[in-house]
């Protein structure tokens, strides 16, 4: 079994992570079948409402006794929001994104103060410094790989990297990790543990469209594209993030003419609008990551799990053990 310092701190089996989607990629059964099977399971709560919020964490309850996350995105996050994520008492608080100017060490004494642990996600070794001196319990390196909104460093460069930095915190591993391969790579780059997004959305559990799951499926891993024209539809900059989505018509249509589609936003949000209400995953952002090329099945969320440490634990002492000699 892979045991590290992040199971300890996380109260869970194995070191691993489901990302802290929003709810509209995520759910209650997801984050509970993540977290039964051993792991954390983790949703987003900037786009809910205090009420929602609650409500979330009531759902999750009813399906797990495990520990839990809630991921807050710091430059979104309002005041009620965040309050209402730390009175359900999750076993994590999950931050990440935050402004120049925010605070970070408030908002981790404040989720400290109720007896939450605390997982920071950086893009680059900066930001992830500025996490572990704010007293956060865990870095996440996230690499730019990954899907969604992510950086510009790549994995393999960003783990060690953040790790020297910020040692003795302890980091896990984000951005194009799909199996055990990628687990027990990012062990060996100095992380303690991985946190997944992609590979989870294509899961049994994961409640997006059919064809946004068959989307994943189908790439080579070739077919993604970092832009900012998902965020300029939905009229929300992030602070300092890139979008990684599928390279499909409606990124291509306005690749290279953002300008035009702040002029004609009414009718592109529509547009977008429609798509997702069809399943037409060429006419509405798909976020995923390159690693959407080395997933080929939809597995319950238990069963990804259970791969990923089977599979790690035979690269580390079979694979890999095999090509040391005396």
């Amino acid at each position: 079994m892979i045991h590290t310092r992040i199971c300890e701190i996380l109260g869970i089996e194995h070191p691993i992570a489901l990302g802290g989607m929003p709810s509209k990629f995520n759910s209650p059964v997801l984050v509970a079948a993540v977290c039964n099977a051993g792991a954390i399971g983790m949703i987003g709560s900037t786009h809910l409402d205090a009420d929602a919020i609650h409500a979330c964490a009531k759902s999750i309850r009813k399906l797990t006794n495990a520990p839990f996350a809630f991921n807050s995105l710091m430059f979104l996050s309002d005041e009620a929001g965040f309050a209402a994520s730390l009175e359900t008492k999750p076993a994590v608080i999950s931050l990440s994104w935050p402004r120049k100017d925010q605070d970070v060490a408030d908002w981790i004494k404040r989720a400290h103060d109720v007896g939450c642990k605390v997982t920071y996600m950086a893009g680059d070794v900066a930001e992830a410094i500025r996490g572990a001196e704010a007293g956060a319990d865990i870095i996440v390196a996230q690499g730019t790989e990954g899907g969604g909104h992510v950086g510009w460093m790549g994995t393999v460069a960003l783990i060690p990297l953040i790790v020297d930095a910020v040692t003795p915190t302890p980091v896990m591993a984000a951005g194009g990790i799909a199996d055990g391969r990628g687990f027990a790579a990012a062990l060996a780059l100095g992380a303690e543990g991985i946190l997944l997004g992609t590979r989870f959305l294509a899961s049994k559990e994961c409640g997006i469209d059919a064809n946004y799951k068959q989307a994943i499926l189908d790439s080579d891993g070739h077919d993604t594209v970092l832009t900012e024209i998902p965020d300029i539809a939905a009229s929300q900059v992030w602070p300092g993030a890139m979008s990684r989505v599928k390279r499909n018509r409606f990124v291509e249509r306005w690749s290279g003419r953002e300008w035009l589609l702040r002029q004609n936003l009414p009718e592109a949000v529509a547009s977008v609008r429609a798509a997702r209400k069809t399943g037409d995953t060429d006419e509405a952002p798909l976020f995923y990551g390159q690693d959407a090329g080395l997933i080929k099945d939809l597995p319950p969320a238990a069963s990804i799990i259970e791969r990923l440490v089977a599979d790690a634990e035979n690269q580390i002492t079979t694979s890999l053990a095999q090509m040391i000699h005396s």
